[in-house]
C-alpha cells in the first residue's frame, strides 16, 4: 500500500512539474537566437480560404534583424494581426525553422548596438 501511494504521488508531482513546464514556458523560443527589428511599413496582407468558406488574415514583414552584437540579417515573418508601426520587436530565430516567435518590448530594451544598426 505504501509503495502505491509512494508511485502515486511520485506520478501527481512529475505530472504537476510537467503541466507548470508547459503553461510558463514558450517552447518555441528555447534553443533560439535573439534578433532585434523594427516595424516600418505596413505588412503585406495574405488571406486563405479555409474548406469551410471561413476567411483567414495574416500580414507578413520581411524587415532587417540585428543581433545583440550587431550581426544583421533580412526575415521573413507573420502576424495574425497587423503590427504597431516603429514599434521594436525581439524576434526568435532558428536556424532552421526562421523566426518561431517574437515579443514587442521597448524601445529602451534593445541592445544599444543593434538599434545604431537597425537606423
Amino acid at each position: 500500500m505504501k509503495k502505491t501511494a509512494i508511485i502515486l504521488i511520485s506520478f501527481l508531482v512529475v505530472l504537476g512539474g510537467a503541466f507548470l513546464f508547459l503553461q510558463n514556458v514558450n517552447i518555441n523560443r528555447l534553443g533560439t537566437d535573439k534578433y532585434y527589428t523594427q516595424i516600418i511599413g505596413e505588412g503585406k496582407k495574405l488571406e486563405e480560404r479555409a474548406t469551410s468558406g471561413e476567411v483567414y488574415v495574416r500580414y507578413e514583414y520581411t524587415l532587417q534583424a540585428v543581433k545583440e552584437d550587431g550581426e544583421a540579417k533580412t526575415v521573413t515573418f507573420t502576424s495574425q494581426n497587423q503590427l504597431r508601426q516603429q514599434a521594436y520587436l525581439e524576434l526568435f530565430i532558428k536556424n532552421d525553422k526562421g523566426v518561431t516567435s517574437y515579443e514587442e518590448i521597448k524601445g529602451d530594451k534593445v541592445p544599444q548596438k543593434a538599434k545604431e544598426n537597425l537606423m
